[in-house]
């Protein structure tokens, strides 16, 4: 799994994983998230374009990584999930926590 993050307008960190948000990489994320949670910034936008398949360890590093963000007085948003990341969220009723916007430009407006 590669992660990539860039800063775009109003101090939004965009956060783009590529492949499997699974047990084996699902660390990865929290680790990135972490280190741009460190430096200050507490606005992140997951980009889920790129990923192809989500497990329950995928899906517990999101709900960290919320957690994380909103302890730093701050929020995370997750945009562009693909059908599968859907429905994961669907079955879990955290698409309800973790609400899915369809761009990362209509989820950066974070409250």
């Amino acid at each position: 799994m590669e992660i990539s993050h860039k800063a775009i307008s109003d101090g939004v960190v965009v956060v783009t994983p590529v492949g499997k948000l699974n047990m084996v990489h699902a660390h990865h994320l929290r680790e990135e998230v972490d280190a741009i949670l460190a430096k200050g910034q507490n606005r992140i936008v997951v980009d889920l374009t790129n990923v192809e398949f989500l497990d329950s360890s995928g899906l517990g590093a999101l709900i960290g990584c919320l957690k994380a963000a909103r302890q730093a007085n701050g929020n995370l948003r997750i945009a562009s999930p693909t059908e599968q990341v859907k429905l994961v969220l669907q079955l879990t009723n955290l698409d309800r926590v973790l609400t899915p916007y369809t761009s990362v430009e209509s989820a950066y407006v974070i409250e």
